[in-house]
């Protein structure tokens, strides 16, 4: 990686005029608004669409079913003539474990890095996971843990996918971020899911976190100025109601990066804006920190002026997201050699 980015400190109709007679224009303006103001049909909604890269693609691939959902992955080839097996990141996308789709690979913030690596004879798994929702079952654990099973799953079945099952990383964002570290640093065995893909073993040699949290226990990470009336947002999406004490302190280490991180985990690179209100900086100088106390395989890349999803805060970002996708994808080149 180009060492003049990585910074190794002590480290997202109109209303016409109607020319009718003045007693039909109330119920015509009225049925108008009513059309604005309806929620739209859901059957109607934008198809999302998949990353178009001029290659093999194998979408809508199932790798578990939780009671009558199928979960699904798609999966991007590099050219037929590139070497197969392939080695191949895992991508979980952003949205607070709450929004977002695998199908993020396909938009303008990650597109560009993917089809840069895919050039480089990458494959790239974008998976989906279920979601948080306030009143529903899921927490952020059964996001991780379908994320680990989409993991398994390609394993498990990397001879038939021409995967590289000695070659494989993990990259996400935000909430992405925070399930990548996961899937990195935690065991195989941690955090089981289907029973056909819990004995599956792999080893994940490098991950990638852009603005990813690394620690739920450590609260004040998350306060980004240090303000004494700040508020946890994202406990609830740990925790089940009713959690408190010793409970709530175990559900927050489980899903705290940090807590897996060992001398001999594999080398994750977390690239942080150093004005997210979102994901404050302060989470990678903590990994950072907490890496050189155990010799720990950790860099970080801190971007001047951002805050969340490179959004440019007073002034330009820097460095720029064109060399943050390079800085991106050289990492994982480097960790084939």
């Amino acid at each position: 990686m180009p060492s003049s980015l990585l910074k190794k400190e002590s480290p997202s109709g109109l209303l016409q005029k109607s020319e009718t007679s003045p007693m039909k224009t109330p119920s015509l303006i009225i049925l108008a608004l009513l059309a604005v103001l309806s929620p739209a049909d859901p059957q109607k909604k934008k198809p999302r669409k998949a990353l178009e890269t001029g290659h093999e693609r194998k979408l809508d691939v199932v790798y578990k079913t939780v009671g009558k959902r199928k979960l699904e992955l798609d999966i991007y080839y590099p050219a037929a003539e590139a070497k197969r097996p392939c080695p191949t990141i895992i991508y979980t996308h952003g949205g607070g474990w709450v929004a977002g789709s695998r199908f993020g690979a396909a938009s303008g913030g990650f597109a560009p890095l993917f089809r840069e690596l895919i050039k480089s004879g990458f494959c790239i798994v974008s998976v989906d996971y279920r979601l948080y929702s306030e009143n529903g079952p899921i927490r952020m654990r059964d996001c991780v843990i379908d994320s680990k099973d989409a993991l398994r799953y390609v394993v498990k079945n990397s001879e038939a996918l021409a995967i590289d099952p000695g070659k494989i990383f993990t990259f996400g964002d935000s909430a992405g971020g925070q399930i990548a570290q996961m899937l990195l640093l935690a065991s195989p065995e941690a955090l089981p899911g289907d029973p056909d893909l819990a004995k599956v073993d792999y080893k994940v040699k490098g991950g990638l976190s852009w603005y990813g949290p690394c620690d739920f226990e450590k609260e004040d990470l998350f306060n980004h100025d240090d303000r004494e009336d700040f508020r946890d947002r994202f406990g609830p999406r740990i925790i089940n109601k009713g959690d408190v004490g010793e409970e709530k302190l175990r559900l927050y280490r489980e899903m705290s990066p940090i807590n897996y991180l060992r001398k001999e985990s594999p080398p994750l690179l977390m690239i942080q804006g150093d004005k997210d209100t979102t994901i404050p900086v302060k989470h990678a100088h903590y990994m950072e920190k907490k890496a050189k106390e155990l010799d720990a395989p950790v860099e970080i890349l801190i971007v001047k002026n951002s805050g969340h999803n490179w959004r440019k805060v007073g002034a330009d970002i820097s460095p720029s997201r064109k060399e943050i996708i390079e800085a991106s994808a050289q990492f994982f080149i480097d960790q084939l050699n």
